[in-house]
């Protein structure tokens, strides 16, 4: 979803010829939103649970079997929506350079999302890829790299520009 959301959004900044971090930044901006409450449909619906606890929050979900599971949907909502949201929208008051919401919403995703693994029920057909590492996790860890250095790389390039002015 987000490697093809990703290319309609440089597709589409450019047919319009808006500078495609404007539009990137935009859609960082409100994207927690969205993963916030299909977080919550998901933890309506009983599905993408997590794993079994015996926590005093845990609950048992009509898929999930007897076991009392984490509810690892809300502590997505909870991460992907409001702390990501928060977060985005708090950098944009600073006034960053160009790209830096996008790229924090992809380290803060990817950062959330290795969390939120620890608790969630790994997809049965999956498992753990490698050692007691999710597909998951795996998959979020190249993106708080890229995020990560793409933000350096976004303050880098404007303190440069500041020094030459």
């Amino acid at each position: 979803g987000l490697l093809g959301a990703s290319i309609a959004l440089v597709w589409f900044s450019q047919r319009q010829g808006i500078p495609t971090y404007q539009v990137a930044d935009l859609a960082a901006a409100v994207t927690p939103i969205g993963l916030g409450f299909g977080r919550i449909g998901n933890f309506i619906n009983g599905e993408l649970y997590g794993r079994a606890t015996d926590v005093d929050w845990c609950m048992v979900f009509p898929t999930g079997g007897p076991a009392c599971r984490h509810p690892s949907q809300l502590y997505e909502a909870g991460l992907e929506g409001l702390f990501l949201f928060t977060l985005v929208w708090i950098i944009s008051k600073t006034a960053p350079p160009s790209g830096t919401l996008f790229w924090t919403f992809i380290a803060g995703y990817g950062v959330c999302r290795m969390i939120v693994e620890f608790f969630r029920e790994p997809d049965a057909h999956l498992g753990f890829i490698l050692a007691s590492f999710s597909m998951g996790q795996l998959l979020s860890f190249p993106m708080i790299i890229v995020g990560v250095f793409m933000l350096a790389l976004g303050y880098q390039r404007r303190s440069l520009m500041q020094a030459k002015s």
